[in-house]
C-alpha cells in the first residue's frame, strides 16, 4: 500500500505544476521576490515607500456553485478569472491596487491538464488586474470530493495611500452615480440558476437568438475585472467618492454598502440595458422582478459615484479603458438605502 494507492498522485501533482508554471510566469511583477514551487511567495514593498500612509488591503472569494456548469461543460479555462474578480473588484471598491493573488483548488483526483486550465484562467484574470500569482496549493482529497468535480476559491492582496481609501463619507446630494456594464451573470445567482435551467448537456449546448450564444456560454462567461477602469478614472482626475461591487445580493443588498448613514441612493431601472439572460431567468423561473435586483447584477457589475462635474471626464475614461458606463442615477439625502424606480 502507498499514498497513491489511497487515491493521492505525487506525481500527477509535480505534473500539474510544471504544466502552470508558463501561465504563472506571464504574471509577474517586479515586486515578485521568489520563485514558483517555495514554501511562500514574497513580494517587495518598496516601491510604494513613496506614499505617506502605504496600506494593504484584502479580499478572498471562490467561484461558488458556477462551477457545476463548468464540470457539466467540461470547459474549465474561465473559472479562474471569475476567482480573481471576486477578489480584486472588491479591493477596487476600496480605492487599491491588486498586487499579488494566491490560489485554492481542491480535488477529487489531480488531473494535470485540468489543474493547468484552471489555473491558465487565474493568471488570465491575474494579467487583466495586474497583480502577480505568487502561490497557490492543489489538494487532492479523494473520498472528499467527486473525482471530477473540484472547489476554487482566492486570496488577494493590493495597496492604496490611506488618504485615498473609497469609503463613502464625502457623498453629498446631487453626487451622479455610474454603472459598469457585466458581462452577464458574473458569479453569483447560480443556485438559482440551476433551479431554473434543467442542468443537461443538450439544454445548456441550445443557442439562442436572444443571447447570440448557447445558455451555456452565456452563463460560463467570466465575471468583468474593473480594476483597469477604475484606476483609469481616478488618472484621469475624477474622485470615485463611493463604490461598491454587485456580487451576491444584487443592488439591495450592496449599493447600501457604500453610502454613509443619512445618504441614499436612487438608480433608475430604464438608465442601461439589461441583459437578455436576466429576462430568460426572470420568465423562465418566475422570478419576480425584486427578487431579480435582490439576487443579480442585472447587467451592472460596479457602481461608483462621483461629483456632478466629474462626470463626463469619469465617463471617457471607463470607455478609453474598454468598458461601457451608464449614468443610472445620483445620491439624494435621506434614509441609507437604495431605491430602484
Amino acid at each position: 500500500m502507498d499514498y497513491k494507492n489511497s487515491g493521492v498522485d505525487i506525481e500527477a501533482g509535480y505534473r500539474a505544476v510544471e504544466l502552470m508554471k508558463k501561465h504563472v510566469q506571464t504574471t509577474m511583477r517586479p515586486e515578485v521576490l521568489t520563485g514558483l514551487g517555495g514554501f511562500s511567495g514574497a513580494f517587495s514593498m518598496t516601491a510604494f515607500q513613496k506614499m505617506e500612509k502605504p496600506t494593504l488591503v484584502s479580499g478572498t472569494d471562490g467561484v461558488g456553485t458556477k462551477l457545476k456548469l463548468a464540470f457539466l461543460l467540461d470547459r474549465h479555462d474561465t473559472v479562474g478569472i471569475d476567482c480573481v474578480a471576486m477578489c480584486v473588484n472588491d479591493i477596487a471598491c476600496a480605492g487599491g491596487e491588486p498586487l499579488f493573488f494566491l490560489d485554492y483548488i481542491a480535488c477529487g483526483k489531480n488531473y494535470p491538464e485540468k489543474i493547468a486550465s484552471i489555473v491558465g484562467g487565474v493568471a488570465e484574470g491575474c494579467r487583466q488586474s495586474g497583480a502577480a500569482l505568487i502561490g497557490g496549493e492543489t489538494a487532492e482529497m479523494p473520498g472528499f470530493y467527486p473525482e471530477d468535480e473540484y472547489d476554487l476559491a482566492g486570496f488577494a492582496v493590493g495597496v492604496v495611500d490611506e488618504k485615498d481609501i473609497v469609503t463613502g463619507a464625502g457623498l453629498v446630494q446631487g453626487d451622479v452615480l455610474i454603472g459598469l456594464a457585466s458581462s452577464g451573470v458574473h458569479s453569483n445567482g447560480f443556485s438559482l440558476v440551476r433551479k431554473i435551467f434543467p442542468m443537461e448537456r443538450a439544454v445548456l449546448d441550445t443557442y439562442h437568438e436572444a443571447l447570440g450564444k448557447t445558455l451555456g456560454e452565456t452563463l460560463l462567461a467570466p465575471t468583468k475585472i474593473y480594476v483597469g477602469a477604475l484606476r483609469a478614472v481616478r488618472e484621469a482626475g475624477a474622485e470615485i467618492k463611493a463604490c461598491s461591487h454587485i456580487t451576491g445580493g444584487g443592488f439591495y443588498e450592496n449599493v447600501p454598502r457604500m453610502l454613509p448613514e443619512g445618504r441614499h441612493a436612487r438608480i433608475r431601472k430604464d438608465s442601461y440595458e439589461v441583459p437578455a439572460i436576466f429576462g430568460m431567468l426572470a420568465k423562465d423561473g418566475g422570478v419576480d422582478e425584486k427578487i431579480m435586483y435582490n439576487t443579480y447584477n442585472m447587467g451592472i457589475g460596479m457602481v461608483f459615484a462621483v461629483d456632478a462635474g466629474d462626470v463626463s471626464k469619469a465617463m471617457e475614461a471607463v470607455k478609453a479603458a474598454g468598458e461601457t458606463p451608464y449614468v443610472i442615477g445620483e445620491i439624494r439625502d435621506g434614509e441609507k438605502g437604495v431605491t430602484l424606480c
